[in-house]
């Protein structure tokens, strides 16, 4: 139910943004109404709720703009603390969801200079305000605490992100490394059957022409003989020089100077699985938008290491791919079916680093990947990575504040 439950989220960002949205609202007018109830003198009940419909509202920019929505959540807040309310943590709900997008979304200096600005606001809100009484922790220091916890909480998950991003990369190219160091031993053992393989075609060549010149005047039948099996060494000889020069004369260094893959290497990864025996189909919903380097090269992974999986551990032969553009994501679901005769298998915990690899991929962008076997039967990886270039947003979550990028699914 879990599973099926993320994977609807991530296909539905906007509906599930909205419904956040409004949970946000719903529990801010608690706060204000609670508050309301409990101070001796009632300030006025519509300001309290429309400045935090204006906060909640303004948190739609949260990942796009994220120091305008800060902004306006911190006035809608110090109006909050004028107007005679309380700030407690429930009516100070859309600023601290604004302070921590802010500090995930933005360098350190702006982070905490965002956060040492709310905590000046929230201490001038309340020594100005109608709700002091006297209680300096309640309405000065609590609020001002509130915020800066917010950042600290975000500029931990800043960190963490960018530690996964740097941790992915690192291991992208060790694996780049590894690949070449491999491919230059092999070359080089090439090069050494070149020297033992053709050379010994030749030197039986030399030594056949050899043979049947000398028998050219005593045993005629013997030379012609020796001289028609001449031309099968010499054809075995050419074809081992044609192939090894031709490995040979690749340059070792062309992975240098050729572009970074991306989806536009797509129709060559369906044709390189048909060939393995998977057909792959592809169907595109939105408006494809040109992506960043970065964006193009991840979303490309994604879909190779899902489907290398699919050819690796299921028992069927067909594989679906779905890409979905929106104006602010990108929803990658790559599906296989059960076979008819036998249920598809899945790899035990620890099997392997395929999901571990796509997820971190994934996180590294800002996005989110939800994998597991799907409710008809089969498995189905899904990804949703963000359009707006903002490196570590993530889609789905409620106020910024939750890192998945340790959820774990089925090893592949």
């Amino acid at each position: 139910m879990s599973t099926n439950w993320q994977r609807r989220a991530a296909t539905r960002p906007k509906a599930v943004e909205a419904a956040k949205l409004v949970l946000l609202f719903a529990l801010t007018v608690a706060g204000v109404l609670l508050t309301w109830a409990v101070l001796p003198e009632r300030p006025a009940l519509w300001p309290g709720i429309l400045l935090s419909a204006l906060a909640c509202a303004a948190l739609h920019r949260r990942r796009s703009h994220p120091l305008q929505a800060f902004a306006v959540t911190l006035l809608c807040t110090m109006g909050l603390g004028a107007v005679g309310y309380l700030l407690t943590p429930g009516v100070m709900g859309p600023l601290l969801v604004a302070q921590y997008a802010t500090s995930v979304r933005t360098p350190r200096r702006t982070t905490w200079n965002s956060a040492l600005t709310a905590a000046a606001g929230m201490v001038g809100a309340g020594l100005f305000g109608r709700a002091f009484h006297g209680s300096v922790i309640l309405v000065v220091v609590n609020p001002a605490a509130w915020v800066l916890l917010s950042a600290a909480f975000g500029s931990y998950i800043r960190v963490r992100r960018e530690y996964a991003a740097a941790r992915a990369e690192h291991a992208a190219r060790e694996r780049e490394e590894e690949a070449r160091h491999r491919v230059i031993q092999e070359r080089m053992r090439i090069a050494r059957e070149l020297h033992d393989v053709v050379a010994h075609h030749l030197t039986l060549a030399d030594a056949q022409a050899a043979t049947a010149a000398h028998l050219s005047r005593t045993h005629p039948e013997q030379a012609f003989d020796i001289i028609g099996r001449l031309p099968e060494t010499t054809a075995a000889a050419l074809r081992e020089l044609k192939a090894t020069v031709g490995l040979l004369r690749e340059d070792t260094d062309t992975a240098d100077l050729a572009p970074a893959p991306g989806l536009r290497q797509l129709p060559e990864l369906v044709d390189a699985c048909s060939a393995a025996g998977l057909e792959v189909t592809v169907a595109v919903e939105g408006q494809s938008r040109r992506l960043t380097p970065v964006l193009d090269l991840t979303a490309y992974r994604i879909i190779q290491e899902a489907l290398t999986n699919v050819t690796k551990h299921a028992a069927t032969r067909t594989a679906q791919v779905r890409l979905s553009y929106t104006p602010h994501y990108l929803t990658l679901t790559v599906s296989n079916d059960t076979a008819p005769d036998r249920p598809a298998a899945a790899p035990g915990p620890g099997g392997g680093f395929g999901l571990l690899g796509m997820r971190e991929r994934a996180t590294a962008v800002g996005g989110t990947l939800h994998a597991g076997r799907r409710p008809q039967g089969g498995f189905e990886v899904s990804c949703a990575l963000p359009l707006d270039g903002h490196s570590g947003g993530h889609p789905d979550s409620d106020d910024d504040s939750h890192d998945h990028s340790h959820d774990e699914g089925p090893a592949t």
